[in-house]
């Protein structure tokens, strides 16, 4: 069976237009959070990790890092247990602990892993806790009260990142491997702790000084008064937009996330629409992309 020659120039007009991008990130090391609606729906979890092995396959060194907060929720529910949470974060007791550690580091992660090697990559799964990958430390959290006064808050074994080992990330891509990272870390006594997959993508891409940051999510980005999506923007822009109001809400925690990589050294960060089918290769392999990027240029 052969293309037609209408079909065959659409064909070789994509190709031709992803080699520039290709030359670009070859050799790259780029970090992908992923989670949202790709981890829940069957045809974005295979394009997903087919974007992957692609990546992988010309050259470009991908280190993923996952959520699986539905997940968590749904094995909470079917056990007959409520997770509290506070300002989006969830409220992680010892049992809780123990069940966001199983799901996390257990079920979600090797299902990433073995979808990843059914497409033909080599993906070998991590958590934090593993070679004390992610050095963690209890999440400090305050919350205003009504007097105006910061009241300190406990979220049990939530935590904070205080180091990555990047020993062990650059041993595994030296070896062709593509390391599926868990959200799960540990301190100096041995505690394990429940991170922010965001949080932690964002550490791995700062102590590994990565090309790209991706944060795929459930909406379109960083959006403006108009609706439309806001994209080209520095760190001083995302600032303004912060002030004005622009950018609010559950979308402040996220940008700051792609801020901060960006500010420690960080080539640039993106926030993607996960909800569009092989988002990213998109992204990576076009001009336009299909999200908010947030890079590093030297501002006046």
């Amino acid at each position: 069976m052969t293309l037609n020659l209408d079909d065959a120039k659409n064909t070789a007009e994509v190709l031709t237009t992803a080699l520039p991008y290709i030359q670009r990130f070859v050799d790259k090391l780029i970090v992908v959070k992923y989670g949202g609606n790709a981890m829940t729906d069957p045809e974005l979890e295979s394009s997903f990790a087919r974007d992957i092995v692609l990546l992988k396959t010309v050259g470009i060194h991908p280190v993923v890092v996952h959520g699986g907060g539905p997940q968590v929720d749904n094995l909470l529910k079917e056990l007959g247990r409520q997770s509290d949470r506070i300002d989006g974060m969830r409220v992680t007791d010892k049992s809780t602990m123990d069940i966001v550690e199983m799901v996390l580091g257990g079920s979600v992660n090797k299902s990433i892993v073995s979808l990843i090697n059914k497409h033909g990559g080599r993906a070998i799964g991590l958590t934090g806790k593993d070679a004390n990958l992610i050095r963690a430390k209890k999440l400090m959290m305050e919350k205003i009260g009504n007097d105006g006064v910061a009241v300190p808050v406990d979220l049990g074994f939530v935590g904070d990142v205080v180091s990555v080992n990047k020993d062990v990330i650059n041993m595994l891509i030296s070896s062709d491997f593509i390391p599926v990272i868990a959200p799960l870390g540990v301190d100096k006594e041995g505690n394990t702790y429940n991170i922010n997959a965001d949080l932690v993508a964002g550490k791995v891409a700062e102590f590994l000084q990565a090309e790209k940051l991706m944060l795929l999510t459930n909406i379109k980005g960083v959006l403006g008064r108009d609706g439309e999506v806001v994209t080209g923007l520095t760190p001083k822009k995302v600032d303004a937009l912060i002030e004005d109001g622009t950018i609010s809400g559950g979308m402040i925690p996220k940008i700051q996330c792609a801020l901060d990589a960006v500010r420690s050294g960080v080539k640039s960060a993106v926030i993607v629409d996960g909800r569009v089918p092989h988002a990213t290769l998109l992204e990576i392999f076009t001009n336009e992309g299909v999200g908010t990027l947030i890079s590093r240029e030297i501002e006046a």
